[in-house]
């Protein structure tokens, strides 16, 4: 055989040969399909699914049963994006939970100081009664009448119920 056809067969077996392995990607999708490529899987496959790289590396062997010990890989750093994204939505949870409390603050504060207006007029009410002047009222007409003795007592029994309710907190 002259030393051309000998350079051209090995040549020719060179390229089919390394051919084969020039960034021959292997994994098994989500649906458990294997999935050859020329480009690396999405960052959603996980590693354990990759089983042959165009480096020649082998794959990770799957870990095992959470035996308490922790692994090298899961040692490792976390990538920086993701814990600069894990920090902004921490600190939003945060500020949520702060706008919250806040929010909760200012209507138990709007809450006490209706309380406490209430229980100021019934305390103002309930001296007027008790100073036994005549009191006027409107009837279901709209007419003003006197109050008598039972309306009196009525009215002094709401009142006192309004103060316990508002004036003891």
């Amino acid at each position: 055989m002259p030393p051309f056809v000998r350079a051209l067969a090995f040549l020719t077996s060179l390229t089919l040969i390394s051919g084969t392995s020039w960034g021959q990607w292997q994994w098994t999708d989500a649906n458990g399909k294997k999935v050859f490529s020329d480009t690396a899987p999405p960052a959603s496959v996980p590693d354990h699914a990759i089983t042959a790289r165009p480096d020649g590396r082998k794959p990770k062997p799957s870990a095992p049963a959470d035996t308490g010990v922790a692994s090298p890989a899961s040692a490792a750093a976390p990538d920086p994006a993701a814990a600069k994204q894990l920090k902004e939505l921490e600190a939003k949870r945060k500020q949520a939970e702060d706008a919250e409390k806040a929010k909760e603050k200012a209507e138990k504060d709007r809450q006490a100081r209706a309380r406490a207006d209430n229980c100021q007029r019934a305390k103002t009410a309930q001296m007027a009664l008790n100073s036994g002047t005549p009191m006027r009222t409107m009837n279901a007409q709209g007419e003003r009448i006197f109050m008598d003795e039972a309306t009196r007592k009525a009215e002094l029994t709401r009142l006192q119920s309004i103060i316990q309710q508002d004036c003891g907190r």
